[in-house]
């Protein structure tokens, strides 16, 4: 028997009911959650507000809903209709099956694929394999075949679509509107065993490993010299679930393992050995894997965030460490992937039908590589479903794509993932410097010589904190009304400004009709703008935090090659584009902590 989905509760919590806010909506919304909850510790944390009188809480955790960001629904866990939970997973699910029972007429033939990885927060006791198990219930008790993973997997194993690329739109704002249409669980829905009895359930964890590890060959030009050389490498999960399958990657590569972090290897929902497990942050986060790889002697750390879709990479050099921009690596991965494509292409292999991609807040690294070499270069917008779903269209018409990020260090090599996926790019890495090694090179000495060969594309990604939402509008919406209705600005500070490309409202003053090539994205603020100086700046909101971002980059041709000149230039820019187009002080803009 499944578990009904309606129902008043206890009796306790029909008393609560019956309270009344004063406010109708909020009303309707408390008595909903405490009528279809049925995990009692998120259920508490609502009732005790309410008894507590904390209306205002109340109404931000339940009258606004989870909505699909940069990639997917995304929010933090606990309690309420905004936050991901075992209710509202259990209505996004019954959302996701109702649109693809819509969209696809042999679905339940289909069948449908849950993964999972390894956080959680025991105060709403919510974790990620319950969330996967009530998932799998909801399409479960509609018999709908499930793949259920049997252990906790990175992100890449599990594909979002059809085509194997995250949702974007307009899928994800159909889902939203299915969602809506039945937010009532239904019977069955709140089984979590079902996936343990059901005979629609299988584990397809053994053929995916083997076949990603399989394919992960395609990728791999020099297994000898992976297997001779004498290079030793660390290895930091974050205390997420990318242990194994590093470890397997690496073996596939013909690699002794690397050595793993002991304290951060094996997971914990707590991440109790970093402020904040992800790797962007730099040196201060690999404390432990840095001070390892000293007494190891190993010279490059690789470490992949909690769910192994990103990849943040470290070498020693004189006694100190380098830790890499997802720039930076992607100059080293363009040149790898193309070089490595040139070597071993057939003879009639044309350089015009191979492409890389970037996000278009990220650097134009690539874009210089791809004119000097003859490949084709694209941008997307900011996130891997763009770059997910236009590398299918790609590969559909017969072209070759090579390698795709975003300055996030999200990385794709190679196409038999869709998606940034952090353990390629580690063992990709990898073999890169043992490559080079055998050159006398480092990554770091590498990555000067792109940079002469292609011209220095110097990065400055940072934000800043605004929690009113009016405020950040009045900031974009002056630089569209600079000076007056609807003129940009022409310059900023002593900077002329040749050309403004607004995402937000499709303008794009360097195509003839004015038009963006770039879809419109309404959703949030975006502006890009390209200097005189061959500096290109992006101002943008983020789509899961309340932040402003800013990303500038010194694009210099390959004879203006002196570094130092050019990082003064690209900061004075910055400094400019802060004081001048977002004005922290007036605006109460809070600077980012270093």
């Amino acid at each position: 028997m499944g578990e009904r989905g309606g129902g008043g509760g206890d009796v306790n919590s029909n008393v609560l009911i019956a309270r009344s806010t004063g406010d109708a909506q909020l009303d309707k919304a408390v008595w909903q959650w405490l009528s279809w909850d049925k995990n009692q510790k998120t259920k508490e944390q609502i009732e005790n507000l309410l008894q507590n009188g904390k209306h205002k809480e109340l109404r931000d955790r339940l009258c606004c809903r989870l909505t699909f960001g940069t990639a997917g629904l995304r929010s933090a866990m606990g309690a309420g209709f905004c936050y991901i939970n075992d209710l509202t997973v259990i209505q996004s699910t019954q959302g996701i099956y109702k649109y693809l029972e819509r969209c696809f007429s042999d679905f339940k033939q289909r069948g449908f694929v849950v993964g999972y990885d390894t956080r959680g927060q025991v105060t709403s006791n919510c974790s990620s394999k319950k969330l996967a198990k009530l998932t799998a219930a909801v399409l479960l008790a509609k018999d709908v075949p499930v793949y259920f993973f049997s252990t906790y997997v990175p992100t890449p194993f599990v594909v979002y679509w059809e085509n194997g690329a995250q949702i974007k739109s307009p899928h994800d704002k159909e889902i939203i509107k299915c969602i809506e249409e039945c937010v009532e669980p239904w019977n069955g829905s709140w089984n979590e065993n079902l996936v343990d009895t059901s005979p629609l359930r299988q584990d397809p964890l053994q053929k995916i490993c083997d076949s990603y590890m399989e394919d992960l060959k395609k990728i791999c030009y020099h297994r000898e010299l992976n297997m001779q050389t004498n290079l030793k490498f660390v290895h930091t999960s974050f205390h997420g679930v990318g242990h194994d399958y590093v470890q397997w990657a690496f073996k596939a590569f013909g690699f002794q393992p690397p050595i793993p972090v002991p304290e951060q290897k094996d997971p914990d929902p707590d991440f109790s050995t970093v402020k904040c497990p992800n790797p962007e942050e730099g040196e201060s986060v690999l404390e432990l894997s840095l001070r390892l790889a000293e007494r190891e002697n190993a010279k490059v750390v690789v470490a992949t965030d909690p769910d192994a879709d990103r990849l943040a990479v470290a070498e020693q050099q004189n006694g100190c460490w380098k830790v890499f921009t997802g720039n930076e690596l992607a100059a080293l991965f363009g040149w790898w992937m193309f070089s490595r494509w040139k070597e071993n292409c057939s003879k009639d292999a044309d350089v015009k039908n191979v492409y890389m991609l970037a996000t278009t807040v990220s650097s134009k690294i690539l874009r210089a590589i791809a004119l000097q070499e003859g490949f084709n270069f694209e941008e997307t917008l900011p996130g891997f479903k763009w770059i997910g779903s236009r590398v299918k269209d790609l590969l559909d018409n017969g072209k070759e794509v090579l390698f795709a990020f975003e300055e996030s260090i999200g990385f794709m090599c190679g196409t038999s993932v869709l998606d940034k996926d952090g353990v390629s790019a580690a063992v990709v890495i990898a073999e890169m410097a043992a490559y080079l090694e055998t050159k006398n090179l480092s990554l770091a000495q590498k990555l000067t010589e792109v940079y002469e060969t292609y011209g220095y594309h110097i990065s400055k990604t940072s934000y800043f904190l605004c929690y009113d939402p009016p405020t950040i509008k009045r900031i974009f919406e002056r630089l569209r009304n600079f000076d007056g209705p609807q003129s940009y600005p022409k310059s900023c500070g002593s900077y002329n400004i040749l050309h403004v490309r607004d995402i937000t409202t499709g303008y794009d003053s360097s195509q003839p009709n004015k038009k963006s090539v770039l879809p419109v994205s309404k959703s949030s603020q975006m502006i890009t703008f390209t200097f005189q100086n061959g500096c290109v700046a992006t101002l943008r909101t983020s789509g899961t935090e309340p932040k402003i971002k800013y990303y500038a980059e010194m694009c210099a041709l390959p004879e203006q090659s002196d570094r130092a000149v050019l990082e003064e230039e690209r900061q004075k820019l910055v400094e400019a584009l802060i004081e001048n187009f977002l004005e922290p002080d007036k605006n109460g803009l809070i600077w980012r902590s270093a």
